[in-house]
């Protein structure tokens, strides 16, 4: 029986990410204070590295979205 934990919850002091354990190996990374943020890893230095990528690249695609909607 495995008693590995499989979902973890860290955090660098800035940033709080959801790390789930993935089959192949490595991390699916969550970010619950940032909707839609999903990436994966497969060190925890990684999952910040790559979580805060992912995060400036949903601000920008949602600013450009904001600005197509105001655009007639």
């Amino acid at each position: 029986m495995d008693t590995q934990p499989k979902r973890y919850t860290i955090t660098d002091g800035e940033f709080v990410l959801v790390l789930e354990a993935a089959e192949e190996g490595g991390y699916v990374v969550t970010a619950p204070a940032v909707p839609g943020l999903i990436t994966e890893a497969e060190t925890l230095e990684e999952a910040f590295e790559m979580a805060r990528d992912a995060a400036e690249g949903l601000a920008a695609a949602r600013a450009d979205l904001e600005q197509t909607e105001g655009t007639p």
